[in-house]
């Protein structure tokens, strides 16, 4: 009988989208093969403290795990190999490998991965650089532009700058774009954060949301167009799924449309269409994770305007959303992928990272 791999599924974690993580990590929990891997859930509350949860899996979801888990500290040194609990320092829990089940800022930024780098253990996706280039939009775009890949216009600012002097920034806004234009946290996801602004009152107020989570915000010009996606998996060699496009029951797919409708925003997978356009996007996916260095996973979003046909590459997310409403399973089930072989392959491909790494 083949032993069974050591694996720590992260779960949580201090960002905004804290709850999202929560929603990922129990559909990863109840789909993972159980005759492969021991599982060890660790939770990391909103102010960072680490925990082991040996409860139900069902309580993940509704945040009652933090009542009932065990406080636990992850050592940076690699002699150690795993954790330890805060009350039995002498037990060590071996860890084989790592799937941090997190989104946002010190989850899926590099902040994460750097740790277990020092801590010499395979973990499931992108590492450092390729983590905080893809959480950065900012950078992305810088990225992406110097790969001639094709975006949509945007303009980004410091918190600061705004502060010292807001008309010049909001000018400059306005003389660049028409409305609406799109206003965001430069280091987020799952649409918290966005705003859709039609005139002037409604982008300050966008920005003052996006700076509630960001010290940087990105503008963007408004694409009257189909929002498709792709998922990539791979690691020296990724492959792109087929396509699925979003229809938002909101004005745009926004948190509330991706999580709190109950699936009212309608997911079309395949996406309808020509088999020349959907391979174009499907190439532009993979330029953009190859150009982020991503490793095991990426979703990456497109606009395709309806006016003109054209395309926009959006943005990478290197550890999209895992609930059961998420496009990256699904895409992946439609390219005949099951959830459970995927997160197979996930971790499969961790390792084989680390040993191209490491030896």
């Amino acid at each position: 009988m083949v032993e069974k791999l050591n694996l720590a599924i992260l779960f949580g974690g201090q960002s905004g989208e804290h709850e999202v993580s929560l929603m990922s990590a129990t559909a990863v929990i109840n789909n993972i093969d159980k005759d492969k891997y021991s599982i060890y859930m660790i939770g990391i509350s909103k102010d960072g403290k680490w925990s082991l949860y040996e409860g139900d899996i069902e309580n993940i979801e509704n945040g009652s795990w933090e009542s009932v888990a065990k406080p636990i500290v992850f050592p940076a040194d690699p002699s150690f190999g795993g954790f330890y609990l805060l009350s039995n320092p002498e037990k060590i829990y071996k860890v084989d490998v790592v799937f941090p089940v997190m989104h946002g800022p010190k989850a899926e930024d590099g902040t994460i991965q750097g740790l277990f780098e020092l801590a010499k253990i395979p973990y499931v996706g992108s590492n450092v650089v390729a983590s905080s280039s893809g959480m950065d939009k900012v950078i992305s775009k810088a990225i992406f532009k110097s790969y001639n890949l094709p975006q949509c216009e945007y303009k980004a600012f410091l918190k600061s700058d705004y502060i010292e002097d807001m008309d010049t920034i909001l000018n400059d806004i306005e003389s660049g774009f028409n409305y609406p234009v799109f206003v965001k946290p430069a280091n987020l996801g799952s649409s918290v954060g966005i705003s859709k602004c039609y005139d002037r009152e409604e982008l300050i107020a966008g920005i003052d949301e996006a700076l509630i989570y960001d010290r940087k915000v990105l503008v963007e010009e408004f694409i009257d167009g189909l929002e498709i996606e792709c998922a990539i998996l791979g690691h020296n060699n990724p492959e792109a799924s087929i396509l699925g496009e979003i229809i938002p029951c909101n004005d745009f797919y926004d948190y509330e449309a991706k999580y709190l409708t109950g699936g009212q925003s309608e997911i079309v997978i395949p996406a309808p269409l020509p088999k020349e356009k959907s391979d174009t996007i499907r190439s532009i996916a993979i330029e953009a994770y190859r150009a982020l260095d991503c490793s095991g996973l990426a979703r990456v979003d497109f606009f395709i305007e309806k006016a003109t046909g054209n395309i926009y590459l959006n943005e990478v997310n290197t550890i999209p959303g895992f609930t059961q409403i998420s496009m990256y399973s699904k895409l992946w089930e439609a390219s005949g992928v099951s959830y459970t072989d995927l997160l197979d392959r996930l971790i499969m491909l961790a390792l084989e990272r680390f040993e191209e790494i490491y030896g």
